[in-house]
């Protein structure tokens, strides 16, 4: 955190939630040009501590992820409730979220209570080591999207 901020710096993700990954992938890649996709399915199996509004959860979701500074990131949710899913059905598909780089998933999650925001999900284990992890904060009323912090793995 820098000085009385917890986030600082420029978004590093652009989160878009879709209904399907794949076929979001072909409309970018229509309209612009855009070709070298990651496409990872994240859940139980690869990552841990998963939780959706502070109670244990599992869920799953399909992710589409292109380029950096900012990174593009389609997510469509699979198995399981969870914000998601719940963003979808409330507002179809757009703009769900914009990451930060933090240097603590937990100590921004303790700020961000402080400050009033709470996490609605979060998650560890982006790493291949099992390291690093993401939280989702309710910024909706104040932003119209959520705001995520993303902790890099080692």
């Amino acid at each position: 955190m820098t000085g009385n901020r917890i986030f600082s710096g420029r978004p590093i993700q652009v989160g878009i939630v879709v209904p399907d990954v794949d076929a979001a992938i072909e409309r970018y890649r229509a309209l612009f040009g855009y070709d070298d996709w990651l496409v990872v399915e994240n859940g139980p199996w690869n990552l841990h501590g998963l939780h959706v509004c502070g109670e244990p959860a599992e869920y799953s979701m399909r992710l589409g992820l292109h380029g950096s500074d900012p990174q593009l990131e389609l997510l469509q949710p699979l198995e399981g409730d969870d914000i998601l899913r719940e963003w979808l059905d409330r507002h179809g598909q757009g703009l769900h979220h914009l990451g930060y780089e933090v240097a603590s998933v937990d100590e921004t999650i303790a700020a961000m209570a402080g400050a009033g925001f709470a996490c609605l999900q979060h998650g560890y284990g982006v790493g291949a080591d099992g390291s690093g992890g993401f939280a989702y904060f309710d910024t909706e009323r104040e932003l119209g999207y959520l705001v995520e912090a993303l902790e890099p793995a080692n």
